[in-house]
């Protein structure tokens, strides 16, 4: 099943999607409460047997669902060799890369919907996008085996982590990970895909074999597969679930596939081709069997809040 959230009207429902025709479900009810209580197909079976005339190109897709929380992985090597050489002129992946898969958290509070413009952060010049898969968790789980976190994944959506190149910078030489150069937006959608509708497409080894685009302004320019991430999504999950929670609603990236990113492209190029993203530039990320992220880039604010640390003035106390 395809479950969307959207706006008709200037209302907020939730909904279920197919063959492009919405039926909604109860209003009050939103996919993270029926997420929460494990009542997802239910709640989805009773909708699809009304009838309904209205369509997705009659509604304004909203971001499937609200996540308690963002976990974003790095499980590309190719992207990882890619960003290494835009950043530090080295196409090197560091060892402690290899290690296990590292995650940071991003901001749930700055979702865009799958046909939103997206306004440059202030302060941005160096605009990039990233194309990822989204897994939802859809029960609660604390130090899982990837066995048993195969159950816990209730769906997949296209993820796309929008980054502020040049603002990373400098967050990156403080080594505390990102703030400013991330948590502007995240793309999430267009609908959360539930698990068994990919299920067909996992190989032997347990990665799902699903083919990722990315188009700029109607031009191919990326291309990759699912299953050449080095962790399944369920060795993420456990990796993540070790001495913490994961909650019903949470969202794991899988990290930027090979190409999915411009930054990738200008570090095996050496040169910024295509150019940073600017105001009307339309950017399409495409997961086989998840649907499709279509955003535009539009102007932001032009002022830019800098607070200076002031200088130490005195001498500290003993």
């Amino acid at each position: 099943m395809r479950f969307a959230t959207y706006e008709y009207e200037g209302v907020e429902r939730a909904g279920v999607v197919r063959d492009g025709v919405v039926h909604p479900l109860p209003e009050q009810v939103t996919v993270l409460t029926l997420v929460e209580q494990e009542a997802l197909y239910a709640a989805g079976a009773e909708a699809l047997s009304a009838a309904s005339e209205l369509t997705v190109a009659q509604v304004r897709l909203l971001p499937p669902l609200k996540p308690p929380s963002i976990r974003d992985f790095v499980g590309f090597e190719a992207h990882i060799e890619g960003v290494s050489k835009s950043l530090d002129g080295l196409e090197h992946v560091p060892q402690e890369w290899y290690r296990a898969p590292n995650f940071y958290f991003t901001n749930p509070h700055a979702a865009y919907g799958a046909h939103d413009d997206v306004p440059v952060p202030a302060g941005c010049s160096v605009l990039d996008f990233e194309l990822e898969v989204g897994a939802v968790i859809g029960r609660s789980g604390r130090d899982l085996t990837p066995e048993q976190a195969r159950e816990h994944i209730v769906g997949y959506l296209v993820f796309n982590d929008w980054s502020a190149r040049d603002l990373q910078k400098p967050e990156k030489n403080l080594g505390l990970g990102f703030s400013k150069g991330k948590d502007f937006a995240n793309t999430l959608g267009p609908y959360l895909v539930t698990a068994d509708e990919v299920e067909d497409r996992r190989d032997p080894d347990g990665f799902l074999d699903l083919e990722m685009t990315v188009t700029l302004n109607g031009e191919l320019i990326g291309r990759d597969t699912l299953a050449n991430v080095s962790w399944t999504f369920e060795e993420m999950i456990a990796y993540a679930s070790r001495d913490a929670w994961v909650r019903p609603g949470d969202v794991l990236g899988s990290g930027t596939c090979g190409w999915g990113a411009l930054a990738e492209h200008w570090g095996r190029l050496g040169e910024r081709t295509p150019p940073p993203l600017t105001p009307g530039d339309e950017v399409e990320l495409t997961v086989e069997r998840l649907g499709t992220l279509r955003n535009q880039v539009v102007p932001g604010r032009a002022d830019v809040y800098l607070p200076r640390a002031r200088k130490r003035g005195r001498t500290p106390r003993p």
